[in-house]
């Protein structure tokens, strides 16, 4: 059963809203107001948000906004509720990435047309960019088509790489895709000190080096894998065939070079100005998120060099070492034998206090 977060704070139209998707088999929560709407999305994990424009405490224009820097809920499709047509709210509205608008008074049938359309588009991009093998060819196949498929799979294999193994080097020219069947990848940057920023995480399902092929210029940055790995590769020609013959496959690029530019806007600014603690609480939490936060086998340890996880941090390692014992003193993770990290209190490090 889909689950549906509805904010809005006119009780009429929550309830009647509310009950339409209900009967239509929807799971919904519904809060009141904006702020109490995003509490909810961080506990519901709802599939898709509905959310009022003019509400107090938060209007829809600041849950958006807050949705989409929370790495759990920022791909969750959002659909607005308003009553006001004025192109300006549209406009703002689309900018800030919302999916889809829906006037008052609108029908029951609207309402669900818009639901349903959207919750098909998530599933589509899902499948198109799911994990393995199975993925990559869905991909082709959406471009190319069932007879061009054979033709560009055939004799088709992966490559493996050990842990820290090279995959590429910034200042090299990119001749294909990578796409992540298995395993952990990091890109980094290295500066004239010898200090390495660690700039983009990979793993399963994950496409990389498409930036670099995108503009025709050479790597900026380079590439290494992180323990075991498995990557698929599609070659040049084939890439560039992707992007210019179906649209749909080049807006998801578009999407990945979107979302790819608002970390990296984040990062840099957690890094100037945050404090050494919330620095190492950021970077923890995004590799449990990454790596992690989808498995189903109970606690998993963050399992990387400290070289490594201070470059997240956009630290020394010394520093972050010392913060980590100061975590880990306070209960809030917990140092392995094998001196992997594994996490006691996500909460407390979201909250960290900068």
């Amino acid at each position: 059963m889909k689950k549906i977060l509805l904010i809005e704070d006119n009780e009429d139209v929550r309830e009647n809203t509310s009950e339409i998707l209900e009967l239509s088999n929807y799971e919904v929560a519904v809060a009141e107001n904006g702020k109490v709407g995003v509490k909810k999305a961080l506990t519901f994990l709802p599939d898709l948000i509905i959310c009022d424009i003019m509400m107090p405490e938060l209007d829809g224009f600041g849950v958006l906004h807050a949705i989409q820097k929370n790495a759990e809920l920022k791909n969750i499709p959002f659909i607005f509720l308003t009553a006001k047509t004025e192109r300006s709210d549209l406009r703002k509205g689309m900018e800030l990435g919302a999916d889809d608008y829906l006037t008052k008074p609108f029908s029951g049938t609207e309402l669900l047309n818009a639901v349903d359309g959207r919750l098909k588009k998530r599933a589509l991009l899902k499948k198109e960019l799911s994990s393995g093998m199975e993925g990559l060819q869905h991909l082709m196949k959406t471009s190319f088509g069932g007879s061009d498929l054979q033709t560009i799979t055939e004799g088709r294999h992966t490559n493996t790489y050990q842990p820290h193994q090279l995959i590429y080097s910034a200042g090299n020219h990119p001749n294909q895709l990578y796409y992540v069947v298995r395993g952990k990848v990091k890109v980094s940057r290295i500066n004239d000190d010898g200090k390495e920023l660690v700039t983009g995480l990979y793993t399963s399902g994950d496409f990389f080096g498409y930036v670099a092929m995108l503009d025709g210029a050479t790597y900026s940055a380079s590439a290494a894998a992180l323990e075991d790995t498995e990557l698929a590769t599609i070659p040049r020609d084939d890439f560039d065939q992707l992007i210019h013959q179906d649209q749909k496959i080049a807006q998801q690029f578009i999407n990945l070079l979107a979302q790819m530019v608002a970390e990296k806007e984040e990062q840099l600014v957690n890094i100037a100005y945050n404090s050494l603690r919330r620095k190492v609480a950021d970077a923890l939490i995004l590799l449990h998120h990454k790596f992690y936060s989808t498995s189903n086998d109970g606690e998993k340890s963050i399992d990387v060099s400290r070289g490594t996880l201070a470059s997240v941090a956009g630290t020394a390692k010394e520093s972050l070492i010392r913060t980590l014992s100061d975590f880990r003193a306070e209960a809030l993770i917990e140092i392995n034998q094998d001196r992997s990290i594994t996490i006691l209190d996500l909460k407390k490090l979201k909250g960290m206090i900068n």
